[in-house]
């Protein structure tokens, strides 16, 4: 099992490696671009995006370990259940690649 190390724990190469690689993850990009303006669930991503919900979790979670995507609210289904409602930090990710190493400038969601 593969465990988690804390943000604060990486070095700031590894933190900008792990946001390109997302960022190149063309589902994981399609979630958190989508989810800018106007939050949505798991399951909406993964009816939106014809993406396995499972599949939608993991990069939440992923996203969510970045401090690219927040839990913006909770809502209540008809029958009771409860479902996170998911939403982009950023609004914009600008990346230059230049020795030694690429540099990512990312923008606040004002929304």
């Amino acid at each position: 099992m593969k465990k988690k190390v804390p943000l604060s724990q990486l070095k700031k190469y590894d933190v900008n490696q792990k946001i390109l690689e997302a960022l190149a993850d063309s589902q994981a990009r399609s979630i958190l671009f989508s989810i800018i303006k106007e939050g949505k669930t798991a399951l909406e991503l993964a009816e939106k995006y014809r993406i396995p919900l499972s599949s939608v979790y993991k990069k939440i979670s992923d996203l969510e370990d970045l401090a690219l995507v927040r839990v913006d609210k909770w809502v209540l289904s008809d029958n009771g259940k409860k479902f996170k409602v998911y939403k982009s930090r950023i609004s914009q990710a600008e990346i230059s690649i230049k020795k030694p190493e690429p540099t990512i400038t990312l923008s606040p969601n004002q929304n």
